[in-house]
């Protein structure tokens, strides 16, 4: 990916929110032509900054930096907790039937597959999606639907596996949906964005909240 200047959207002395592109590693990876990430690239403009959650590199959206190792352990906790709430839109395959739901499906590792992740009801660690439909577009084959998903829990890939497991695959992921020529060229990326994140200040105890507008 071309070099950039991250998108600071909110800084502070102890915090910063951040927004990703598709396409970039939220931290460093194995080998030597994966090092370029986002976590680099904003210590160059904040040495101090500590990434506190990660997206998948396909995922565009927002991510949050602490500055300094107290508040990175205060963000972490917050996660922990469950009291920082997220919301990604995705564009999935198919009409999703319900206008909402949720999604209960413990996940794991696949072992023989890495990084994919599997459901597994007797090994896997709970996992728990909140969804509501946003719009059905689209009929046949060509059908989709744009969904707004709420993470309770912060499993790996969990958004992506939960869709592709009530038989919605997001549009576009190069990991889960078998490639489809005839719609590469209108999907050039996969469609799915961390489009709000809000939490309270650790410092100042002022709710805060970010969006971050859907680039599809």
């Amino acid at each position: 990916m071309p070099a950039f200047t991250p998108s600071v959207l909110y800084l502070d002395d102890d915090l910063l929110v951040v927004d990703k592109p598709a396409g970039l590693l939220s931290v460093p990876a194995r080998g030597e032509d994966r090092q370029d990430c986002l976590e680099a690239r904003v210590q160059t403009l904040h040495a101090d900054a500590l990434i506190v959650h990660r997206l998948d590199a396909a995922t565009s959206g927002l991510v949050l930096f602490a500055r300094g190792l107290e508040m990175l352990r205060r963000m972490s906790l917050a996660f922990e907790q469950r009291v920082v709430g997220k919301q990604y839109v995705a564009v999935v395959h198919g009409h999703i039937a319900h206008d909402t739901g949720e999604i209960d499906l413990a996940l794991r590792e696949d072992a023989d597959n890495r990084p994919r992740q599997i459901v597994d009801p007797l090994r896997g660690r709970r996992a728990l999606t909140r969804y509501q439909v946003l719009d059905r577009l689209g009929a046949g084959a060509d059908a989709t639907t744009r969904v707004a998903l709420k993470p309770v829990t912060g499993r790996a890939h969990q958004l992506r596996v939960h869709l592709l497991a009530i038989g919605h695959p997001i549009v576009g992921d190069p990991l889960y949906t078998p490639p489809d020529p005839a719609t590469a060229a209108t999907f050039a990326r996969m469609q799915l964005h961390a489009a709000r994140i809000a939490f309270i200040h650790p410092r100042t105890r002022v709710a805060l909240q970010f969006d971050s507008p859907v680039p599809f």
